[in-house]
């Protein structure tokens, strides 16, 4: 979803120079934290790449925040366009409420990023946006049958994605 909804916004606001700095962010929003989840896997820290043990996020998310922090702060040292500063804003303001909440219950971080992406999409680009929002409902719907989340979860996770990364995006631009 990271690597999609970068580009969009970067290309859509800023053209090429925008597409550049979509890649740049999303190899600390995605690619860097894959990277982290697979090799604990290798080693067998986790289980699977979406690290369903609720302790065990306790280790990945926090290094997902670090990576996140560090292309902000790259990001605005190197003057990037104001639309890519606010959208990695985002991801790191989403993660704060997710890391808390995932303390105590195991809050969808699909749904999370699925919603607060689309609320994204809209601000930077337009309502219309808003029309994928049932790509969201079918992202928690399938966490639901595989059994990773409850739908409380779910519905929890797209509530502090689109609220958080939404207010944080808008705020920030």
């Amino acid at each position: 979803m990271i690597i999609a909804v970068l580009p969009l916004v970067g290309a859509g606001r800023y053209g090429w120079a925008g597409l550049g700095w979509a890649a740049f962010a999303a190899l600390f929003a995605a690619v860097v934290p894959t990277w982290f989840i697979r090799r604990g896997m290798r080693r067998g820290q986790w289980e699977d790449r979406h690290v369903g043990q609720r302790q065990r996020r306790l280790v990945v998310i926090p290094f997902i925040m670090l990576s996140v922090l560090t292309s902000f702060a790259v990001m605005l040292w190197l003057d990037a366009p104001a639309d890519m500063t606010a959208m990695v804003l985002a991801m790191f303001a989403s993660l704060v409420p997710i890391m808390v909440i995932t303390v105590w219950w195991k809050i969808s971080v699909h749904t999370a990023v699925a919603g607060g992406a689309v609320t994204c999409l809209a601000i930077a680009l337009g309502p219309w946006w808003l029309l994928l929002y049932p790509l969201v409902v079918l992202i928690g719907w399938s966490r639901v049958v595989l059994r990773d989340h409850t739908t409380a979860q779910t519905l929890a996770g797209a509530a502090v994605g689109a609220l958080t990364a939404g207010l944080t995006f808008w705020a920030a631009r």
